[in-house]
């Protein structure tokens, strides 16, 4: 079976390459010498997976890290907690799974068993998340004091990486639907007009699926940037399981992107930090992807991660069609139960999906309109976990959301609906907390310094009353979902301040600023 869409290369078509015999996983593993037959692309087969065995079999005696030599040294009591397969199977990628020199070439066959199942013509895996890999992706494209078109809905990531890297960013507004307080990734239009105005733009960056699960017109986008010459990377973080249905949205590579990042740990069965970027096409050079993700990637990957990954590709490519059958058919019957939970709204597609809107969505994310109760959305997510220890994706003012995966199935879909049910009795006991939303309009600040001039500039605190009119010199991200409010550079306005003070006060995160209850700014001292 091919895991992709119709359209999609999909299995077999990769000039990868995959072990052969069992009894060649010691030498795999670097244990013996290498492989000398010619390997064939085999689905069934996990490399990484199948040299951590042969590390355990063959009984390896490590004088190397990790210091725990494989648990002995650990706590019992961090034993007992994480379990003795966890410090068991964290060795060394090289000089452990593989030999010194990685002459197995264990964790390529890996990436090109990745590829293939996905359509690919590169696959890298990254053990830093996909706040790593989009970097990388960035750095591939542009350089400092270069230009990049990006959606202004961008993880903070991004932002991380453009203050890193010194590439000037070149934003597009994302759709925003005022009613419901929403944005949708940027129209095709919109980039069009950005590419017009910057012809010099070394490339454009996407995000989409949005954490809310909505999409852009990534046909459109990529169609539109070939046009122009440059290359389209996609932020598609939650989007790791798309390849393996048709009923789910298209793809970033089947859609003609050039380079794609997703987080397996997100939609998947990857470890937390698991991340994986693709690649197609000549526009980005994968030598230099190779270089730039070196530059920040570390030393000491975790093996533990490399293996889920290789194991969650072969689980797709043999079950995934099947599996998301099952999820897909057990989504909608959640949300239709929601829907019929008094004061409860489940977004579907005819609010999600239009003119002005986005392109699709997935419906694995069920987000959940509690606007008609007065307490926000951050006390009911709070509520749910203490009263029914339920941990939901994310949560703002106005809705709260469940992720559902491959995973879910009738037991823990039941939790869920039972929470929500008892949530909506005890909505009188929650705190009341208003949340002052500016329009718009008025959430998009004017960027009048570089996010990096702006960060590395000369400093001060100043008190939030104060701040109104100054530049800020920090990040202030509600988290999740983890899209800036502010930008390193922006100017600050009382309308945003005020959103943000009125908004921790209701329950949202702010993290990555100096002061995490914003009543002080971090703003560039001579601006």
């Amino acid at each position: 079976m091919t895991a992709g869409k119709e359209g999609s290369r999909g299995p077999g078509t990769s000039t990868g390459a995959t072990p052969g015999a069992e009894g060649d996983a010691g030498r795999r593993a670097g244990i013996e010498e290498d492989l000398e037959e010619p390997l064939t692309t085999d689905h069934s087969r996990a490399p990484v997976l199948e040299a951590l065995e042969a590390y355990h079999r063959t009984g390896q005696t490590p004088f190397s890290p990790p210091g725990h030599k494989q648990g002995r040294g650990a706590d019992p009591r961090v034993v007992e907690v994480l379990g003795e397969g966890v410090f068991r199977s964290d060795v060394l990628a090289s000089a452990g799974l593989d030999d010194r020199s990685s002459s197995g070439g264990i964790l390529e066959q890996a990436q090109e068993l990745m590829a293939d199942a996905v359509g690919a013509e590169h696959t890298f895996f990254s053990t830093c998340g996909s706040s790593l890999s989009v970097k990388a992706a960035m750095l591939a494209v542009a350089g400092p004091h270069e230009k990049l078109i990006l959606g202004r809905d961008a993880h903070k990531s991004m932002v991380a990486g453009l203050i890193l890297s010194g590439v000037e960013p070149i934003w597009v507004d994302p759709q925003w639907d005022a009613g419901l307080h929403l944005a949708h990734p940027p129209s095709v239009e919109s980039f069009a007009e950005a590419l017009a105005a910057n012809p010099d733009a070394k490339g454009v960056l996407v995000t989409t699926p949005t954490p809310y699960g909505t999409c852009g017109d990534l046909e459109g986008l990529a169609r539109l940037c070939h046009e122009h010459g440059k290359p389209l990377i996609v932020d598609e973080a939650w989007g790791a399981h798309f390849p393996f249905h048709p009923d789910l949205p298209i793809w970033a590579m089947d859609a003609g992107a050039d380079l794609c990042v997703t987080s397996v740990h997100k939609m998947g069965s990857g470890l937390e930090q698991s991340s994986v970027f693709h690649l197609q096409g000549d526009l980005v050079d994968p030598a230099v992807l190779k270089a730039r993700a070196d530059l920040l990637s570390t030393t000491s990957a975790s093996v533990l991660v490399y293996a889920a990954l290789d194991g969650w590709r072969r689980q797709m490519v043999e079950h995934g069609r099947a599996l998301y059958d099952r999820t897909l058919a057990l989504a909608e019957k959640v949300r239709a139960a929601v829907e019929g939970i008094d004061g409860l709204h489940v977004y579907g597609r005819d609010e999600f999906v239009g003119s002005g809107l986005a392109t699709d969505m997935d419906p694995l994310q069920v987000i959940i309109d509690v606007s008609g109760h007065l307490p926000p959305g951050y006390a009911m997510h709070d509520w749910l976990r203490e009263h029914h220890q339920l941990n939901l994706h994310l949560s703002d003012q106005l809705r709260i959301s469940a992720q559902l995966t491959h995973a879910d199935d009738e037991e823990s879909a039941g939790k869920l609906l039972d929470g929500l049910r008892d949530l909506v009795k005890h909505m009188d006991e929650l705190p009341r907390a208003a949340v002052r939303l500016p329009s718009p309009s008025r959430m998009r600040l004017e960027q009048v310094m570089s996010p990096r001039d702006a960060f590395f500039a000369e400093t001060e605190q100043v008190p939030v009353e104060q701040a109104a009119g100054r530049v800020s010199a920090e990040m202030l991200t509600p988290y999740p979902p983890g899209v800036p409010a502010v930008v390193p550079g922006e100017r600050l306005t009382h309308e945003m301040l005020t959103y943000l003070r009125s908004g921790v006060d209701a329950g949202m995160v702010v993290p990555d600023s100096v002061d995490s209850d914003v009543k002080s700014v971090r703003v560039v001292a001579s601006r």
